[in-house]
């Protein structure tokens, strides 16, 4: 990599502020995921954890809510230099069923005038696809479930600095969105794989990122699922499938191996050094530059 003289130039130190949007019921569980990869930099971060305003948590205490989440409403008129936006188990439903959809349309919207850079993590990286290009999720037969190997469609791409021709993704989902109709809106695929399709998306217009699968995923997240399913399931234990290509032997006893641990902290310190090298020093005018990340 090299930073051409008038980049290099306005360069300034202070600290970036990240912002977690963090839809899923355990809370307390994913944010410590996305905390430990997009603080794994030398640089400084700022990290505010946002809820929706008008949903309420069923599945973290309201103490830990209080002390350490605000809602959208309350942040709505500050600037970030990244967003995540994390998936939720709300797959079956259409976008409009969500109840908090029309503030979560909001929020999209807001990233365009108050975010240098978003990123959309699973069903809110289909939520952004949808909302800002009319990009259908489509039900799968079967639930996605496993560690898929992955091509990297993009070596060149500065997001997949340092990444193999190749890498294992966890995958979670019972959703998809097509290579095709991803294509059909002018979106580069970076990252995908013939079982699972897309996988890391950028959307340059929206200065945003759209992952569908689970980087952050810590070693035992797929096995606390499997066992999830097979106690919660209404059929015999035995048709809830294995992981795919996630426990060693296929044996549910044995202790799963980690194989992306290092492309995930690739991937979001990537992300962390574009919004770096890109973002303005003045915060106040995050939003007003230019869509090219590059010239921002």
């Amino acid at each position: 990599m090299v930073m051409d003289e008038e980049l290099a130039a306005h360069q300034d130190i202070r600290p970036m502020r990240i912002g977690l949007l963090n839809l899923m019921p355990k809370k307390i569980q994913t944010e410590n995921q996305f905390a430990r990869l997009i603080g794994a930099t030398p640089l400084q971060i700022e990290l505010s954890l946002i809820r929706m305003s008008g949903h309420q948590t069923k599945n973290t205490a309201a103490e830990h809510m209080a002390e350490f989440y605000r809602p959208f409403s309350e942040v709505k008129n500050e600037r970030f230099d990244g967003l995540v936006i994390t998936g939720a188990p709300i797959e079956h439903l259409d976008f409009q069923e969500v109840g908090y959809w029309d503030e979560l349309e909001e929020v999209m919207d807001w990233t365009q005038t108050n975010v240098h850079s978003t990123f959309g993590v699973c069903w809110g990286g289909m939520a952004m696809l949808h909302h800002f290009h009319g990009v259908p999720k489509h039900i799968l037969p079967q639930k996605l479930f496993g560690a898929y190997r992955h091509t990297n469609l993009s070596p060149a791409s500065p997001y997949l600095r340092g990444f193999s021709d190749d890498c294992v993704v966890p995958v979670s989902r019972w959703t998809e969105v097509r290579a095709p109709e991803v294509e059909a809106a002018g979106l580069p695929i970076l990252l995908g794989s013939p079982e699972t399709g897309p996988c890391l998306i950028e959307d340059p217009d929206h200065r945003a990122l759209y992952i569908l699968n689970h980087f952050e995923y810590d070693s035992h997240t797929l096995k606390e699922e499997y066992e999830r399913d097979r106690a919660n399931s209404q059929v015999e234990s035995a048709e809830i499938s294995l992981p795919f290509n996630y426990f060693p032997g296929d044996d549910p006893a044995a202790k799963p191996q980690n194989r992306w641990r290092s492309h995930a902290h690739l991937l979001y310190g990537n992300w962390i050094s574009e919004i770096y090298l890109t973002t303005p020093y003045d915060a106040n005018l995050i939003g007003q530059t230019s869509t090219d990340l590059r010239s921002g």
